[in-house]
């Protein structure tokens, strides 16, 4: 096993990229889509829903790429996902017309599967880190800034340069810093194979994985869990500012949605610090729950700006966590082995619902009131609160079923 200062340099190494590979794939399109939309002659919900249309079909692919991690490891993969993101951004550079400029972003989204957070989660586990879990906790900290960092940059570079020169320079940063970081990666991850096969049995788990009678019925739970969040997530995320303003609260709608990205780092931070012991399970129920009463805290309060606070601040709080446990539920329900094929179902779960979430909740603002269809999202939360205890009374269950049998009581836990 490499040691620690490698693995710690490992992880902020990762998260550095997690940084550029959501900035430059993600977030740096809400800033360069008007300046797209008018070169092109189309509207900008045209332009969007050419996104949309990218996240599912990446959500597609996303079991094929959790599969390929496992099979030939994810410092591989992303690897070559470095050289897949960068030519992906340079031929939306230099596309000439529509056509093209939605294949580049198609292939985008498909190059994301191979560079963010579904591949870097792999990449920590194969590369022997021991307490893999909080490892995640860590990146999805680091990684949280990239919204933060890269929202401004754009817009600073954007004034002074056209979009397809920012994402030229964007290609080339692929290419400089995540390439030489994810081949060293891979051939970290290389050695701690290689190390692990001359030991005798299996690498040890964080926890127990659950017995495969019921690890079937905690799968689907798992995935009806990531949907409803992907789905909330994505409704508010995109309709946020302008939802606030409907429901009365006018232009400061706009300011209150600026505790959200503090929010999800709180989030992290706290886990990091005091969720050492937290069962993952536990730690999923929570997140759905505080998506739930966020929900529930703008419809009861709304249009009271004090309310809306709460809101922004639960949800953001809920948001930070749902990234951790989409890391870290599989691996401790199912373990090691696997786990990059079920961590892109979880992805593809998540990023399918994610996909037409936001036309789902202006469909229905548009036949119905603002607030019912509040409330209908509010339904969907708490269908993912239902689904994450339903896998942690399954938990439980066989836990006092090993205990019975085996009577350890560090086995039962």
């Amino acid at each position: 096993m490499p040691d620690r200062f490698v693995l710690r340099k490992a992880i902020w190494a990762l998260g550095l990229t997690q940084i550029i590979g959501y900035g430059t794939l993600y977030y740096s399109f809400s800033i360069l889509a008007p300046a797209m939309a008018k070169e092109f002659g189309l509207a900008e919900g045209w332009v969007f829903g050419a996104l949309s249309a990218s996240l599912f079909a990446g959500s597609l692919f996303a079991p094929t790429a959790g599969r390929w991690a496992d099979r030939f490891g994810a410092g591989r993969i992303m690897t070559v996902g470095s050289v897949a993101a960068a030519v992906a951004l340079a031929l939306c550079a230099v596309a000439p017309d529509r056509v093209t400029f939605v294949l580049a972003l198609l292939a985008m989204e498909l190059a994301s599967s191979f560079v963010l957070y579904g591949a870097a989660f792999v990449a920590i586990v194969q590369i022997g880190v021991p307490r893999p879990q909080r490892s995640i906790t860590h990146l999805t900290l680091i990684a949280g800034f990239a919204s933060t960092l890269f929202w401004p940059l754009t817009s600073a570079l954007h004034a002074h340069l056209t979009w397809r020169e920012v994402y030229l320079l964007f290609a080339a940063l692929n290419l400089a810093l995540c390439l030489p970081i994810h081949a060293w990666l891979m051939r970290l991850s290389r050695r701690h194979a290689t190390a692990t096969s001359q030991e005798r049995g299996p690498a040890p788990e964080a926890s127990a994985p659950l017995d495969p009678r019921r690890g079937r019925a905690a799968f689907l739970l798992m995935l009806a869990g990531f949907a409803t969040e992907g789905f909330v997530l994505s409704a508010i995320l995109i309709h946020m500012v302008p939802l606030t303003a409907a429901l009365g609260l006018g232009t400061a709608g706009l300011f209150v949605s600026t505790l959200f990205g503090p929010a999800q780092v709180a989030s992290r931070l706290i886990n990091m610090l005091f969720g050492g012991r937290l069962q993952q399970t536990h730690l999923a129920v929570i997140a759905a729950l505080l998506l739930t009463a966020g929900l529930c805290a703008l419809l009861l309060t709304t249009p009271w700006l004090p309310g809306a606070f709460v809101f922004v601040f639960l949800f953001g709080l809920g948001s930070g966590l749902t990234s951790i446990v989409g890391g870290t539920l599989p691996l401790e329900l199912f373990g090691r082995e696997g786990y990059g094929a079920r961590l892109g179902w979880a992805s593809a779960a998540r990023q399918f619902t994610s996909a037409f979430a936001p036309f789902a909740l202006a469909f229905m603002m548009a036949r119905t009131s603002v607030a019912n269809s509040l409330w209908v999202l509010v339904v969907v939360a708490a269908s993912g609160v239902i689904a994450f205890l339903a896998i942690a009374l399954l938990r439980r269950r066989e836990s006092r079923v090993a205990f019975a049998i085996g009577g350890n009581p560090e086995e039962a836990t």
